[in-house]
């Protein structure tokens, strides 16, 4: 199953790039505020399902684009461009993510970066990997110095006022807070040890389930804003290693509004 999810999401970065040559030329649809969706975004999920379906002919399919398609107990979770306003801009953040679901729990998932030809893959039980060579979260233990990722509820200004409360509590001490624009990438940094630490509002479930069990098989943990593991349904996220995590929930529990638990 790994090797099939490895393979749909090589097909649709190669069609990604190839796309890429002719940014100006692609069909753009506003699918709502500040949420964008190309052809490209289109026929890469395409291409995703038909690999899919060849292989798994009775899986389900939970897809950003096309919404579900019905099956048994296994779900391939599919987002085919996490970061379409950065594509479309030329922005050189963007991803393919594919996660597969068995009543619940995560059991495959790749993210998939086109432009740098970066492949991080994850089996439940079977650790994280970067091109074949093994990942871990950081050793940081500290919001001093740490680096993290986050995105801002642009989609929508219902919780600004308690993301800024939270952006304010986490940035004090940190080097840096990163907004790149692809939480299924930026999920896939914080597995390898390039963020410290990642979280963001209301984010969807294709935006995420990859990434979540990369993490959580390089070492890491995932909860909500709860402390709980309901992110999947909620989008509201916090990710990192153990102590990361600890940190950034204490630093972002005081903001959190009952809307967001």
């Amino acid at each position: 199953m790994l090797n099939i999810a490895i393979r749909a999401a090589r097909n649709a970065g190669d069609l990604i790039q190839r796309s890429a040559q002719n940014l100006d030329k692609l069909a753009i649809a506003q699918k709502s505020r500040n949420d964008y969706a190309s052809e490209v975004d289109r026929m890469a999920e395409q291409e995703i399902i038909k690999v899919l379906r060849t292989a798994f002919p009775d899986h389900a399919i939970l897809a950003e684009e096309s919404g579900e398609h019905k099956g048994n107990d296994y779900v391939w979770i599919i987002d085919p461009l996490d970061g379409t306003t950065n594509y479309l801009h030329g922005f050189p953040h963007y991803a393919v993510s594919i996660a597969l679901k068995l009543k619940n729990k995560l059991e495959i998932g790749v993210i998939y970066d086109p432009h740098r030809d970066e492949l991080f893959t994850a089996e439940r039980g079977g650790g994280a990997m970067l091109n074949n060579r093994r990942i871990r979260v950081s050793k940081q233990n500290s919001l001093r110095g740490a680096l993290i990722g986050t995105g801002f509820p642009f989609k929508t200004m219902e919780h600004i006022e308690a993301y800024l409360g939270m952006f304010r509590s986490v940035c004090g001490d940190t080097a840096g807070i990163r907004r790149a624009g692809a939480a299924a990438l930026d999920m896939a940094y914080v597995a390898c040890g390039r963020l410290d630490a990642y979280w963001e509002i209301g984010v969807k479930e294709w935006d995420i389930a990859a990434g979540v069990l990369l993490i959580q098989e390089a070492g890491g943990v995932a909860t909500d804003f709860s402390f709980n593991d309901k992110y999947l349904q909620s989008g509201n996220i916090i990710v990192g290693n153990l102590k990361m995590h600890q940190l950034m929930y204490h630093a972002i529990a005081p903001h959190v509004t009952d809307k967001l638990k």
